[in-house]
């Protein structure tokens, strides 16, 4: 991939996006193509296409996408299922229309089974039943997929599917209630010792068993996947559809991540866990030997990414 390459990155200014972005740029790539929401709503085919009517595209990386945590997941069911699917099937039909080089289609690891077996191949994915907290959010980018999929053996379309496993880092949504695990269990511990609570309560139990990756380590496999001959990602998976996990390789439970985050906050006070909410699936741990066997590992562990992520938190306060 030429450092002239023109590249669209779909969904710039989020966690991964913003992460993708930062690296690009830090390798020197000089024709970064990205679209305020404002400006183009990526739900709307026709604007995109108008957009894009006299640009010309080499790579696209989908990094848009409605996400959020288990709580949002619950709540907006309809609008996370909606918004994923237009957004996909707008992306890939301009893929299409545009005859893209390489397209990265950006998953996530709900897609697979609750009762997989650990850690968790690609190819079991649809062998079982979902996890009811994310279904729609899961069942939206299967159908993304399986489109990608489609147009690959159909049309010949250049589409590497990336599944990453639970993402954070720094510009994450630190929302109590549509963040991520670790952004959500950031900003309540902060808040908790900022107004000197005693204790503070979490949701579920804490024993879920959650493997978590940076989002700038996510951003390096995205890239390298870019980069990477059509040939050797055929080679790596078997000349099958390209459906790749990514994952750091490392887990933990939700209580001890608890205290990992209290520890570097120096919050003091007691973490209780509220039975009443979900804990959505206990385990899920990919296995990512073949991205590994393309070259890419993670790079940095949790201790670190956590503290980076609280700092981020903390400058933007």
């Amino acid at each position: 991939m030429d450092k002239n390459s023109a590249i669209f990155l779909a969904g710039h200014k989020g966690l991964v996006g913003s992460a993708v972005y930062r690296k690009l740029k830090k390798k020197g790539f000089k024709k970064i193509i990205t679209i305020d929401k404002k400006k183009v709503d990526l739900r709307s085919y026709n604007k995109l296409l108008k957009y894009f009517k006299s640009k010309k595209i080499d790579y696209m990386i989908m990094a848009a996408a409605r996400a959020g945590g288990i709580m949002a997941n619950m709540t907006f069911q309809k609008d996370f299922f909606f918004e994923n699917i237009e957004i996909q099937n707008n992306l890939l039909k301009l893929a299409l229309k545009k005859k893209i080089k390489r397209t990265i289609f950006l998953g996530t690891s709900c897609i697979y089974p609750k009762f997989s077996k650990n850690p968790i191949r690609e190819d079991y994915l649809l062998t079982g039943k979902l996890e009811k907290t994310n279904q729609c959010y899961a069942i939206a980018k299967i159908a993304g997929i399986k489109l990608s999929e489609a147009l690959y053996e159909d049309y010949n379309l250049d589409i590497v599917c990336l599944m990453p496993t639970n993402i954070y880092g720094i510009n994450d949504n630190f929302d109590k209630f549509s963040g991520h695990v670790i952004p959500a269990m950031i900003n309540k511990i902060h808040e908790a010792k900022i107004k000197n609570e005693k204790s503070i309560k979490l949701l579920g139990t804490g024993k879920p068993i959650r493997e978590f990756l940076f989002a700038d380590d996510l951003a390096d496999s995205i890239i390298i996947t870019l980069n990477l001959g059509k040939k050797k990602i055929l080679n790596a998976c078997k000349n099958k559809f390209p459906l790749i996990n990514i994952g750091s390789g490392s887990s933990i439970s939700i209580k001890n991540l608890s205290k990992k985050i209290a520890k570097i906050l120096e919050y003091k006070g007691k973490i209780i866990f509220d039975k009443k909410f979900p804990d959505g699936t206990f385990k899920k741990n990919l296995n990512s030997k073949i991205i590994n066997s393309l070259g890419w590992r993670a790079s940095t562990n949790l201790d670190n990414g956590l503290k980076k992520t609280i700092d981020n938190y903390i400058s933007n306060k």
